[in-house]
């Protein structure tokens, strides 16, 4: 597991990959290499990147260049999709493997995961899950339901960890009702919540968003 510093440099990026990066994707791309260094990694390595607002700030760029009737950027309008950064990672890696990009509201995180542990029962030795956001631009503050922060971190999952080096994690679900209504602290976005858990070493973490109760556990 590794988590991206400030201002990151994705010095292992080449320079003109690295440049069409947004602040998010250079931030989720730092942690996905800090993520990988010095471990034996299959050339077929599935990677997922999760964004509950991915490239959203470039988008209303580019929507308020077009009211302006200004003249859009290519390179810009080409990087405003959801699966920018693994298209990005996927040409500075020659990496011809799976590649997904997620989107699932204040749940992503678990959307994620749950998308990582279907790769893993279809045989994949490892998969990359890698979660990152900036805060949406101003013109959404009156949506806000958390109070938005940058962040970046990624995990290199496997099926069945070694007790002895890795971290084993469940996470199961319920639909919401009005009792488990209160068990989450909204204050945060759900991927710091669930860093602060894996990083505190918790052994459980009660989450409500997307109309479910989740519950993350850890084993020894």
């Amino acid at each position: 597991m590794n988590t991206a510093v400030a201002d990151p440099k994705v010095a292992k990026m080449p320079p003109m990959l690295r440049r069409r990066a947004s602040a998010t994707g250079k931030m989720a791309l730092e942690a996905a290499y800090a993520c990988l260094h010095e471990q034996a990694v299959p050339s077929d390595l599935p990677v997922i990147f999760a964004s509950r607002h991915g490239e959203c700030a470039r988008s209303v760029e580019l929507l308020q260049e077009l009211a302006r009737h200004a003249p859009l950027s290519p390179t810009s309008f080409s990087l405003s999709v959801h699966n920018a950064n693994g298209g990005l990672w996927s040409i500075a890696r020659g990496d011809r493997s799976n590649n997904i990009a997620i989107a699932a509201g204040s749940s992503t995180v678990e959307h994620a995961l749950i998308e990582a542990c279907g790769l893993l029962a279809d045989g994949a030795p490892q998969v990359l899950l890698v979660m990152a956001d900036n805060p949406p631009p101003e013109v959404f503050a009156a949506y806000a339901d958390c109070a938005e922060q940058s962040f970046a971190w990624a995990w290199l999952l496997q099926a069945d960890a070694d007790a002895n080096t890795g971290e084993r994690l469940s996470l199961s679900w319920t639909a919401e009702d009005g009792e488990t209504a209160s068990a989450t602290d909204v204050a945060a976005p759900g991927g710091l919540d669930i860093l602060r858990f894996f990083l505190r070493r918790d052994a459980e973490l009660t989450r409500v968003a997307g109309g479910r109760c989740w519950r993350w556990s850890r084993r020894a």
